[in-house]
């Protein structure tokens, strides 16, 4: 499984009296069901944000502020889901690496770079609907084209950034009697103590949940609470430009709080392990237990985030969908109920936002 730099896959643990030790194994169905998983991930997110990908892409002259993100949040996800079959294969040989170091370096340095990347898309895309409805008036500039491909620069930098710890520290090492070779972190080539590793893995599994979810959850939540004020004193009067606005808020905020189910698990159990580590509170053998048969399903559960945006953004989304099925050229009779559809959608629109069009992802 790939654990973002928060210490082993098998757990061994000291309890307080440091007299004896927790020793728990995987509850062993799970290496039958958990590759079914991530498979079903890689085929629903290769294909869904494919699509997403090549709609974006191909409607540029319609495009809004918020598809180039959405775009970019999709080809995070296919960056990412691409590398499922490795983590399946590794989880059905009970966490046995058999594709070499490198694999094991480029997987899980793609695993952080999607969640960077697309916590940061969302910050983006709440940041971008916050400006379009608190402040529609003064906002142009920082909604325009070249903010935008700016913003998209600073997302992809800091994310590639961010997940460096996972490509230089990862690598294949001989665990269980030297039998199984896995992918995990290894700090022998930095002569770092063994002693200190505990606080390496640990310093480096609360940064990850501090900057690839805490603070840019905060941020959204205060975006939206200024969103969310706005929108009850000023848009009581339904107009049809104002119905397209909170239309698209509740799209974004939908792939907000979906982001958040996703990958809530998985950070509240690192965090619970990482501070275990460091000393700051002991935890009985019955809930390391529970970490330990909980945590390849957390795991899943975040990656299965990567295959759900699509398919919400085509299901909220009546725009997104009328220009999918138009360039998918689904049904000759479909094409002129589509592109009637579009237009009329599209209209205002296009005239409030044609300062803010993306460029291709």
């Amino acid at each position: 499984m790939a654990n973002y730099g928060s210490g082993e896959d098998n757990y061994e643990y000291d309890v307080a009296d440091n007299e004896s030790y927790c020793n728990f194994q995987e509850w062993l169905p799970s290496f039958s069901i958990i590759p079914v998983l991530y498979m079903t991930v890689f085929v629903l997110g290769l294909s869904g944000n494919g699509v997403v990908i090549f709609t974006v892409w191909k409607s540029k002259p319609k495009r809004r502020s918020a598809d180039t993100y959405i775009g970019n949040l999709a080809l995070a996800d296919l960056a990412f889901v691409v590398t499922l079959p490795l983590w399946a294969v590794y989880t059905a040989l009970n966490y046995h690496w058999p594709f070499g170091s490198f694999l094991c370096k480029l997987s899980s340095y793609l695993v952080l770079v999607n969640m960077y990347a697309s916590v940061f898309c969302l910050t983006c895309l709440s940041f971008d609907r916050y400006l379009a409805i608190v402040h529609s008036l003064t906002s142009s500039r920082l909604r325009s084209r070249d903010t935008i491909l700016a913003s998209l620069g600073i997302i992809w930098t800091l994310s590639a950034v961010l997940a460096l710890p996972a490509f230089i520290l990862r690598k294949t090492k001989y665990a269980v009697n030297n039998t199984v070779l896995q992918c995990d972190m290894d700090f022998s080539d930095f002569a770092v103590p063994q002693e200190e590793e505990i606080y390496w893995l640990a310093g480096l599994g609360l940064s990850t949940t501090l900057l690839g979810f805490v603070l840019p959850f905060l941020l959204m939540t205060v975006f939206y609470c200024f969103i969310g004020r706005t929108v009850t004193k000023h848009f009581q009067n339904v107009k049809k430009e104002d119905q397209k606005k909170k239309r698209l808020l509740k799209i974004i905020s939908t792939l907000v709080v979906v982001f958040a189910i996703c990958w809530m698990p998985f950070h509240v159990l690192k965090t619970a392990h990482n501070m275990e580590m460091l000393g700051l509170f002991s935890i009985p053998c019955p809930f390391h237990e529970f970490i330990i048969q909980a945590h390849s399903y957390a795991t899943f559960l975040a990656y299965l985030n990567s295959c759900l945006n699509p398919f919400l953004y085509a299901f909220f989304d009546l725009r997104f969908r009328s220009h999918c099925f138009y360039l998918l050229r689904i049904g000759k009779a479909g094409h002129k109920q589509i592109s009637s559809l579009s237009s009329t959608m599209s209209g205002q629109t296009q005239k409030s936002e044609i300062q803010s069009l993306g460029t291709k992802v």
